[in-house]
């Protein structure tokens, strides 16, 4: 069996045993670190190559929003609608926060992003 390793190449994107179908709306799906829940998905996009969630940690984290890449999502369950992240709540709080102003179309912020994520090493 092949373990999915996320990469700067296709930290992007959903691995291949995520559980993801391309038609699968995730807004409003739990969303589960390692050691818990995190928050709920607000947006969500199937952009092949720039594929991601967007987390409202709610009270968690006081209202702050943060953007995982998809290659960080380890598991879908679509009848209990919550996803599984491959990142503890620690990484994801310190996580850049969340800036829809530059979004994905700033390749400086997508860098940022993926480079925070990826430095816990492949798969985690």
């Amino acid at each position: 069996m092949e373990v999915w390793s996320v990469t700067a190449e296709n930290m992007w994107s959903y691995g291949p045993t995520a559980g993801h179908t391309p038609d699968a709306d995730l807004s409003g799906y739990k969303v589960e670190a390692l050691d818990g829940p995190i928050g709920k998905v607000d947006k969500h996009s199937n952009d092949v190559g720039e594929q991601y969630i967007v987390v409202d940690t709610g009270v968690w984290i006081f209202g702050k929003e943060v953007l995982l890449p998809a290659g960080t999502i380890t598991g879908i369950d679509h009848e209990e609608r919550t996803l599984h992240v491959a990142q503890t709540k620690d990484q994801i709080k310190d996580a850049p926060e969340f800036d829809k102003d530059k979004h994905l179309g700033d390749p400086a912020y997508r860098d940022q992003i993926g480079g925070h994520y990826g430095q816990y090493g492949p798969g985690h």
